[in-house]
């Protein structure tokens, strides 16, 4: 076999990820605190860039004001600074003069969006309304302590009991185990267990769940009613809807036992979840939705986000014409006003990308936003994608973990995006809102007669929503609706 040496061309495509790029992806899907984080730790350990102040720094001469982003041709601030010539020898190769970085200058000083209103015509959602810290359950429960009339030793054995509850406010350590903390004798221990259950919410210091409705029930005073007997005597019939049972038990109608299982419903078996810190997330808004006048308005929230610039001192010193700078000096300055440049770049277009989106969705949703939940049209990532000339990836990365202040509440972006079902006048109807209609479908059924899911999809199919048995199983199941043989158990 002889060996021979051939020369081929060929051509192919490459998708180069440019450090530009791959700053551009990770900035666009990071939260607004985690931008915050990013954006401190760069300004920490970047040099060149600065924070924007309300006026000149000083010493320094307001040459003229900075441009939004987006509005190029209006001034930026200072001159543009020359470029440093490169020295002889490294004329053909240095490439740093050969790109206009002034040129952007007027559009990327100052990482700013300017809205379509005005921002005094404008009144967003106090902070109050969005973001809270509820105070914990030992806090709370601490706090009546402090303020209950007892004996200093019963305050130390109920601060003991406080802080061995879980987060659902159930006392999880034994008399025994509180009594040895002192030494207390038991008598004490269970004397401050009950100052402890008398606090708010109702139902805290149970040790099981029986404890905590009957603790519930005497707060509503429903001590010896039939809805005590259920709770001391009868769970296990209530646990599995054996309501017949239970009304034989008792001696009573079936009517007068499901109006007591209806008491007992209303009782938080979990009385200490809400004061949970850590079963809530808390969010800030990425962007506000305003109405004005007959339609609505995009306001990006830049609240806690720096105004940045490139400090116009090390810019100086990149001058051609600045002669008391060392090369590795140069170099050095060269390199971090790239990266600063790149920063101020992608946060601009991070924001301008969360704004297209957003401006979109209202678009898409606006019957959402002016009716509510019956009018949420079908959509999907493509067509907002599609509408902002932008790709699929583009906008699930922007969409996910970003949410949005609405006059309907709070959404998460994800949440404007639904399948869609056709319906017999040929319009496509959104997945949610079907939901929402299986939901009140059920609702309006007799409880002694439930439809079953066959029946559901008559009665939709009557509204002109024709829709899969197996689907409205699926979508009912998603809803934690029972099945009609289970809803019947209830009126055996």
């Amino acid at each position: 076999m002889a060996l021979e040496q051939k020369l081929n061309l060929r051509m192919s495509q490459k998708l180069i990820m440019t450090p530009s790029l791959q700053q551009a992806i990770k900035l666009l899907q990071m939260t607004k605190l985690e931008l915050q984080e990013e954006i401190t730790q760069e300004v920490t350990e970047n040099p060149l860039l600065e924070e924007m102040t309300e006026g000149p720094a000083e010493g320094e001469k307001a040459e003229g004001e900075e441009a939004a982003p987006g509005e190029a041709g209006e001034a930026a601030e200072g001159e543009a600074p020359a470029v440093d010539a490169p020295a002889a020898e490294e004329k053909e190769s240095d490439s740093f003069d050969e790109i206009d970085y002034e040129s952007y200058f007027q559009d990327y000083m100052e990482m700013s969006y300017v809205p379509q209103a005005p921002a005094e015509e404008i009144e967003t959602p106090p902070l109050e309304n969005i973001l809270t810290k509820p105070q914990s359950l030992s806090g709370h429960l601490l706090w009546q302590l402090d303020m209950t009339v007892i004996s200093a030793r019963q305050k130390e054995i109920a601060r003991a009991i406080i802080g061995n509850l879980d987060d659902d406010g159930y006392l999880q350590a034994s008399p025994d185990e509180i009594a040895a903390m002192g030494p207390y004798n038991l008598e004490e221990v269970e004397r401050a267990v009950h100052v402890v259950q008398d606090f708010d919410p109702s139902g805290v210091g149970a040790r099981d769940l029986k404890e905590c409705l009957l603790i519930q029930l005497a707060f509503h005073d429903m001590e010896g009613t039939p809805a005590e007997r259920i709770v001391k005597e009868h769970m296990d019939l209530l646990q599995t809807r054996r309501f017949r049972d239970l009304a034989q038990a008792l001696g009573c109608s079936q009517e007068e036992v499901m109006h007591y299982v209806e008491t007992i419903r209303t009782l938080d078996p979990k009385p200490g979840t809400k004061y949970n810190a850590g079963s809530n997330n808390y969010v800030l808004p990425d962007v506000y939705v305003v109405k004005v006048d007959k339609g609505y308005t995009i306001i990006l929230n830049e609240d806690g986000l720096p105004r940045l610039r490139i400090s116009p001192f090390y810019r100086r010193m990149i001058d051609r014409n600045n002669t008391d700078v060392s090369r590795e000096t140069r170099e050095y300055v060269r390199e971090k006003f790239r990266s600063a440049f790149r920063l101020i770049k992608s946060l601009e277009e991070r924001q301008r990308t969360i704004y297209k989106v957003a401006k979109s969705i209202v678009k898409h949703q606006q019957g959402f936003l002016d009716f509510g939940y019956e009018h949420l049209r079908p959509l999907i990532l493509k067509d907002v994608a599609d509408d902002i000339g932008m790709h699929e990836s583009t906008v699930s990365r922007v969409v996910n973990h970003k949410y949005m202040h609405t006059p309907r509440g709070l959404f998460e972006m994800k949440f404007f995006f639904h399948s869609s079902i056709s319906s017999a006048q040929g319009e496509d109807v959104s997945s949610l809102t079907v939901k929402e209609r299986i939901k009140r479908v059920v609702a309006d059924e007799d409880p002694k007669h439930p439809m079953s899911d066959a029946a559901i999809v008559q009665r939709l199919s009557d509204d002109g929503l024709r829709i899969a048995r197996r689907t409205v199983a699926k979508y009912r199941e998603e809803l934690r609706i029972p099945s009609s043989n289970e809803r019947r158990q209830g009126f055996r």
